[in-house]
């Protein structure tokens, strides 16, 4: 019988070959990987973080390693990701707890799925790959903010729920949250809000570093990365350009126009060097579209944002916006101005009145800033059906506000204006930053 320094010893060995495995295919992860040790901890079935470090049941974890080794490689990495991506600290913002682990186990599993590498390459069940399609379609990019909200607008049966839960398990979450001594959630002291900052701060700084050292590889890195860059960039808020998030606005639509592509010319000469002048095929006149039908524009008009600052950005904005390939004839644009408060709100049903509007925009309010009321009051309008097919909400603002604590069921994304004070720290990680060059 082994005692307990020879399993804590065998554990340790196993984890460390596992990190060596990921580190020798994947080096850029470096930065990540240094930041855990490991310690032995009998309260978790096999393997968990807290953030701070990797804990581990020796039983379970030499158990798997004789069966299946290349598991563990996959799950070290699995976990490595839920740090990269601060899952560990933002749990408790989120009051459904399964729901949660479920979303930040898909958001994890979908980068490794994307992974051509053979340290953890596997593969993927139809089941899981048809979840893959659904969320693309739906959220786009799949943090597991954006997961989670889609699951919160979008309830999934408990059978389902259970599925879902089994398919995307890897590890252990039960040091995700504060727990008393009757394993219920409790609120975090002083002292361990103080380290939990401290330790999220670090990964940000962690996930950053990871970014830095895919892009100084570059082709080098190879598809190996996978989507991981993606995912890193969507989280830490680095710069993107509008045209690019208006793709993740766009919805799919037929709108009047000829379908080249859906023409045979085949039939059509056919028809015409038998029968004259009659082809038997013509064009179709109906195609589909991937454009932005709606749109929510909130302007922050507080006294902390000038006039000029607002109108470079409607001027920027409505250049975009009147690229007819990206918008289709009939739209529906809400303005809002706001501050503590909903100020104004200006619907435009052409895009080219975008540039109009700019032009004889002029500042309301003056207060502070209170960004909830905007998503209030855009809640009402998906209510009453006058937002229908929203997909997306672009928010003006240097920062300085009360944030919503639930994520939307849209994307959104707040714009600051680049190289100028702004709190982009605290935006929620459920929304894009984007960055306004003046």
């Amino acid at each position: 019988m082994k005692t307990r320094t020879d399993l804590e010893r065998v554990g340790a060995a196993v984890l460390d070959e596992a990190r060596t495995e990921l580190f020798l295919s994947m080096p850029y992860l470096a930065p990540a990987m240094g930041r855990l040790e490991h310690r032995m901890d009998l309260t978790t079935r096999l393997i968990a973080t807290d953030g701070e470090m990797i804990r581990y049941s020796p039983v379970g974890l030499i158990r798997v390693y004789r069966e299946h080794p290349y598991v563990l490689t996959r799950t070290y990495l699995h976990l490595l990701l839920h740090c990269l991506f601060r899952h560990v600290f933002e749990s408790e913002h989120y009051p459904d707890e399964e729901l949660w682990n479920l979303s930040a186990d898909i958001a994890s599993e979908h980068v490794i799925d994307s992974m051509d590498n053979r340290a953890v390459n596997r593969t993927a069940s139809d089941f899981r790959e048809e979840w893959y399609r659904k969320l693309e379609k739906e959220v786009r990019v799949l943090t597991a903010e954006r997961i989670y909200a889609y699951f919160e607008y979008h309830p999934l049966p408990y059978e389902l729920l259970v599925k879902l839960s089994n398919e995307f398990l890897a590890d252990d979450h039960v040091f995700w949250r504060m727990l008393d001594e009757k394993k219920k959630p409790r609120p975090r002291s002083d002292a361990e809000n103080e380290l939990a900052s401290r330790l999220q701060n670090e990964w940000r700084k962690a996930a950053k570093r990871v970014s830095a050292a895919m892009e100084a590889k570059g082709p080098k890195a190879g598809a190996g990365t996978g989507n991981l860059d993606v995912m890193l960039r969507a989280d830490s808020g680095n710069r993107t350009d509008f045209r690019e998030l208006l793709k993740k606005f766009a919805v799919v639509r037929e709108e009047m126009r000829v379908d080249p592509d859906s023409f045979d010319y085949g039939f059509y000469w056919y028809g015409l060097s038998h029968y004259g002048n009659l082809p038997l095929i013509e064009e179709n006149e109906f195609a589909e579209s991937e454009k932005v039908e709606e749109l929510v524009i909130a302007i922050d008009t507080s006294a902390s944002c000038d006039a000029d600052a607002v109108r470079a950005f409607l001027g920027q904005t409505a250049a975009v916006l009147s690229d007819g390939s990206r918008f289709f004839r009939r739209v529906r644009i809400h303005i809002l101005t706001c501050d503590t408060e909903v100020r104004g709100d200006v619907l435009l049903t052409k895009a080219e009145e975008m540039k109009k509007y700019a032009e004889g925009f002029h500042v309301e309010g003056g207060g502070g800033t209170d960004f909830r009321p905007v998503f209030a009051y855009v809640s009402e309008l998906i209510r009453k059906k006058d937002l229908r097919r929203l997909k997306g909400l672009l928010y003006f603002t240097d920062g300085f506000g009360i944030y919503p604590k639930r994520p939307t069921p849209y994307t959104t994304a707040f714009v600051f204006r680049e190289n100028h004070p702004c709190d982009a720290d605290a935006v929620p990680p459920w929304a894009l930053k984007l960055y306004m060059k003046e």
